[in-house]
């Protein structure tokens, strides 16, 4: 993912802060610990002694001075982990604390981006793209069957289980999920729900609405000065663990978009880097619309759900204007 250097330099600055507030509250901790349990600092101050006295012993070639000396330790560190559980304390008390225990709040493994790093630079990149605010309101935790009868909820049910399979299966399977049906019946919503999930177990995912992509790769492409930032956007779009097209349809088809939906399709494709596609076309008309290879890899290479019921964005307003 590309950043400028003051944006670089600001998620760092994010990790240097949580570094030190963990360092911070340590102190607080240890300072709390000293204040309440003096025994524990006298623990503390034997294993300090012991330590400098088998070290001493081992230079003057004792060799029973490792042996007991890992003994005693590991008797004294257990007393001290005991101490914490006598007043109410877990034994990682006195431990940094990581809200990324991956990383240990450095954002990298390695010489490697972690995980939450990557996850951080997409959400900074693509805040336009609303996806923030879309989860707030598609999620699971308000997910209701109440909107769809006989086969219409057949398939709402059949659909909600892939998505959970998908979410699940995620680490380890390489699937698409493909969406259509009738207006208004759940299909962003599902995207949505996924989304959360992946975004919540520190997967990169991006949203673009068919017509934001589009448009977006349209204006760049022609804008000379936009080259570079293009290129990013290929790469973001190619790289990131699930990209969203929502509403497919919806955008100008023409040459330029089919050549470029059909890339952004294979190249994911060939990178086995997951997609999700919403569109309120049926298959015959996806074929009349585009072209047979990109009708060809969506059959081949998706799985296919058919969402279908009442427009419940519609039914929703109707039950708000009659309060």
């Amino acid at each position: 993912m590309a950043l400028t250097n003051s944006q670089y330099n600001t998620l760092m600055k994010t990790y240097e802060e949580k570094q030190l507030a963990g360092r911070r509250a340590l102190e607080e901790r240890q300072n709390y610990v000293n204040k309440t349990i003096p025994k524990y600092q006298e623990l503390s101050s034997r294993i300090s002694s012991l330590s400098l006295e088998y070290a001493s012993r081992l230079l003057d070639g004792d060799e029973s001075a490792l042996a007991d000396m890992k003994k005693n330790l590991a008797f004294l560190r257990e007393e001290k982990k005991q101490l914490l559980s006598l007043f109410g304390l877990p034994s990682d008390y006195l431990e940094l604390q990581y809200d990324c225990a991956d990383c240990k709040d450095t954002g990298y493994i390695g010489n490697e981006k972690c995980h939450c790093f990557k996850q951080k630079i997409i959400s900074l990149l693509y805040q336009q793209s609303n996806i923030r605010e879309m989860l707030s309101e598609n999620n699971f935790s308000v997910l209701s069957y109440d909107f769809y009868e006989d086969e219409d909820l057949l398939h709402f049910e059949n659909a909600v289980k892939t998505c959970k399979d998908f979410i699940d299966c995620f680490n380890s399977d390489y699937h698409n999920l493909f969406f259509y049906g009738t207006v208004g019946t759940g299909k962003s919503f599902l995207s949505g729900c996924v989304a959360k999930e992946l975004m919540d177990r520190g997967h990169s995912v991006i949203y673009f609405s068919s017509t934001g992509l589009f448009e977006k790769l349209s204006g760049m492409s022609f804008d000379y000065s936009a080259k570079g930032e293009l290129a990013d956007l290929y790469e973001d779009l190619y790289s990131c663990d699930l990209l969203i097209i929502d509403d497919l349809g919806t955008e100008l088809t023409n040459n330029f978009s089919s050549s470029q939906f059909f890339s952004c399709l294979n190249e994911r494709i060939l990178r086995k880097k997951s997609i999700i596609i919403s569109t309120n076309l049926s298959l015959q008309e996806l074929r009349d619309r585009y072209s047979d290879r990109i009708f060809s890899r969506i059959t081949s290479n998706f799985k296919l759900c058919k969402i279908t019921g009442p427009d419940i964005r519609m039914y929703k307003k109707r039950l708000t204007n009659r309060k």
